[in-house]
């Protein structure tokens, strides 16, 4: 079998690969919905202090950003998704070294995808269906700290839970067979990770939240309105979050799939000899 570190190599470059797509695809298609809600939150903005002004309230200092919007949406998101990635094809390669012999007759691409499905899976998708992802102007600073620890426990969990659904499912296939240990396994990670989501509490529902903004399913904003009851500005554009939550999803699904891809077929090439046989590391 080859040394371990080569795969790691493969990873680390199938993971800057899948980063910059991911990237490129976001600044194409997200970026824009950004300047979006970068604007909403300007305008909101400037009508909370006119609200407040009209009301005797002290409306601070502006705060000047160290960086301009530019440098942080071009060098900071390609450097922070690029990173990302790396992070992510390094998880994958080393799951790939694990698994490597011990999953059947899977080939170097199959279980590749196999295991970078695995990755979108229960790092992202899973996190996301409870606690999305959202554009500025959407998050409370009093919950930041929070909702941050909130996404890791879904993270941790889903991790966890795919790992005792594949050892479910592996106990089971010599009773029930390969196709109907899969489904249980599946079953089981559906139903316990169901439970999961629905014990912890949405956005809208922590303490700080309810605190200062009343009950809420999430942080989106609502109209503001004046003393009166007037809506003075609308609320978080419905367009801009929903497009903005589905190029997260795809600049996500084109990141792990560039991962599969390119660290599948390197694999590959690394397990196969010169002759096109595979090796006996290959099972």
């Amino acid at each position: 079998m080859p040394h371990p570190r080569s795969f790691i190599a493969f990873g680390a470059l199938a993971g800057a690969v899948g980063g910059l797509l991911a990237f490129v695809f976001a600044r194409i298609f997200a970026e824009p919905l950004i300047q979006r809600a970068i604007a909403y939150e300007s305008g909101r903005h400037e009508a909370q202090e006119a609200l407040d002004r009209a009301a005797g309230v002290s409306t601070g200092e502006h705060e000047h950003e160290v960086f301009s919007r530019a440098v942080q949406g071009n060098l900071g998101a390609g450097v922070g998704i690029v990173l990302f990635g790396i992070a992510m094809g390094l998880l994958v390669a080393v799951v790939y070294v694990v698994l490597l012999g011990r999953v059947g007759q899977l080939g170097p691409r199959s279980l590749a995808l196999l295991v970078a499905g695995g990755g979108f899976l229960g790092v992202y998708l899973v996190p996301f269906l409870k606690y999305p992802a959202n554009p500025p102007a959407i998050g409370h600073e009093e919950s930041i700290t929070v909702r941050g620890t909130l996404y890791l426990v879904v993270v941790a969990a889903s991790i966890v839970l795919l790992i005792v659904a594949v050892a479910v499912g592996r106990r089971l296939q010599a009773r029930l067979g390969t196709w109907n240990a899969a489904l249980t396994g599946g079953a089981v990670f559906v139903v316990a990770i169901g439970i999961v989501l629905a014990l912890l509490p949405s956005v809208g529902e922590l303490a700080d939240n309810v605190a200062i903004y009343g009950h809420h399913a999430t942080e989106t904003p609502l109209p503001l309105r004046d003393a009166d009851g007037t809506i003075v500005f609308p609320g978080f554009p419905a367009d801009v979050l929903a497009g903005f939550r589905l190029y997260s999803i795809l600049a996500q699904v084109i990141l792990w799939g560039a991962i599969a891809l390119v660290f599948g077929t390197l694999a590959e090439r690394l397990l196969t000899p010169s002759r096109g046989k595979p090796t006996s590391a290959v099972v």
